[in-house]
């Protein structure tokens, strides 16, 4: 059961945070991560955010020292069970670390355990409980990861997004959730879904952090074909990024928008007025033929990719794989070569067109998800607002801002052009700033 009050707002650092906290305070830094382990220790049994938790807290050199960061366990980890959610590889350790697991490494992080992910980052979820109320869920697929930033426990958490598997759960649980754009953080070692579409991204408390994450985590991979880094930009822990005032902000409704709770709409219009007041220039835009096909293309491409990946798997282990990830297999072989070609196609052309349809913006402002997180574990909720960026590949970030009637978080969606993550980013943090909304933190008890 969790009781739902909130702690301070401070109490919920975050990365940059803690890094000047640490400047000063080196006994703050060699005990935080094992503070925060104890703290995990004691919600994991109703959180049920971890496949497995750390050994090793100790803090090491680097830009990160100190910092601990979530791993969702579909990303390779060689000294740490890897199950990618699946019974079939419950024992699984990897010979190596995915790339950016590698890279963390370099940096100084304290890997902090594995989060749990659904079943290979498809629709079978996990134990995983929303922190705000644990009779909802968190989300998915990046469920642990979520959850373990909303209650608390890291500042920062790796995850993965092939519809809407970073964009939605931070909605649900009132975080910053950062898609970067297609290619910029090689996934060479993170199992794939559908290698056109899968995407590593953040969890963390602000629109600095995921910044920082990204400008430190950019890079590429020989053994990720996919990969295009954005350009490189640094963040000043000092200061954060510099806000972009005044932005121009293309409002994206979409067809869909009648089906989002009337607390979501409320909410939204609101955020658009004082966005509005604060001098930012505001405009409705419609996208019809992204509106019209981006669901199907978008299915069309990661059935067909999903089915040529896991064919052999389902076929070899029925009684360890579940029935949503047979019905992908099944379904992704009903498509025929031409149809995922077109797909393909339609896709790149989308991206393009989205490109010079952004011309006269910064940024899209739209929604994250159609409302709080549903009730019940089995239902990770609809990925249709985050479907159309994730098939463009463009950057997209969830910022909490509010609560529903259920006192769940809601939240709104900031969109950029594609490879254009910094000028989106500096659109969110001027959008972070000017609402000036916290969540503060639940408080999970069992």
């Amino acid at each position: 059961m969790t009781d739902l009050t909130t702690h301070d707002a401070a109490s919920g650092a975050g990365v940059l945070e803690l890094l000047r906290l640490f400047e000063s305070n080196s006994d703050a830094a060699d005990r935080y991560a094992a503070a925060q382990l104890d703290q995990a220790k004691a919600i994991e049994p109703v959180l049920k955010a971890f496949e497995v938790l750390p050994t090793d807290t100790s803090r090491k050199p680097g830009p990160l020292s100190g910092i601990p960061v979530g791993i969702k366990d579909i990303i390779a980890t060689a000294d740490m069970v890897t199950t990618n959610g699946s019974l079939i590889y419950s024992d699984h350790v990897p010979a190596a670390d995915a790339w950016v697991v590698e890279r963390l490494r370099n940096l100084g992080a304290t890997l902090f355990g594995k989060t749990v992910s659904t079943e290979f980052a498809w629709r079978h979820p996990g134990p995983t409980t929303n922190p705000w109320n644990s009779k909802h869920t968190p989300g998915g697929s990046s469920s642990g990861s979520a959850a373990a930033v909303a209650a608390g426990i890291l500042p920062l958490a790796l995850g993965t997004q092939t519809l809407g598997s970073v964009v939605r759960p931070a909605a649900f649980n009132g975080v910053v959730g950062f898609k970067p754009s297609f290619g910029a953080i090689p996934r060479s070692g993170v199992h794939p879904l559908s290698p056109s579409l899968d995407h590593v991204g953040f969890f963390a408390r602000r629109v600095d952090d995921v910044a920082y994450a990204l400008s430190l985590l950019m890079g590429s991979s020989d053994s990720d074909r996919h990969g295009q880094p954005v350009p490189a930009f640094e963040v000043s822990v000092a200061h954060g990024l510099s806000p972009l005032a005044a932005p121009r902000l293309a409002v994206v409704r979409f067809s869909k928008w009648e089906k989002a709770e009337a607390e979501q709409q409320n909410l939204f219009d609101a955020s658009i007025a004082r966005l509005r007041d604060a001098g930012a220039i505001v405009e409705e835009l419609e996208l019809p033929e992204l509106d019209r096909v981006n669901w199907n293309t978008i299915n069309t491409i990661l059935e067909s990719e999903g089915a040529a990946i896991f064919a052999d798997l389902v076929a070899r282990y029925p009684d360890r794989t579940s029935d949503k990830l047979k019905g992908l297999v099944e379904t992704g072989r009903t498509h025929s070569a031409t149809a995922y070609l077109e797909a393909k196609a339609l896709q790149e052309k989308l991206r393009t067109d989205f490109t010079a349809q952004m011309a006269n913006f910064d940024a899209v402002l739209t929604l994250p998800a159609f409302g709080e997180a549903p009730g019940g574990l089995h239902y990770t909720g609809d990925a249709e607002y985050c479907a159309p960026w994730t098939l463009l590949g463009v950057p997209a970030l969830s910022l909490p801002a509010g609560f529903g009637r259920n006192h769940l978080p809601l939240g709104l969606q900031v969109v950029g052009a594609y490879r254009q993550d910094l000028r989106m980013l500096r659109v969110a943090k001027w959008i972070e700033t000017t609402l000036a909304f916290s969540p503060g933190l639940p408080v999970v008890k069992g």
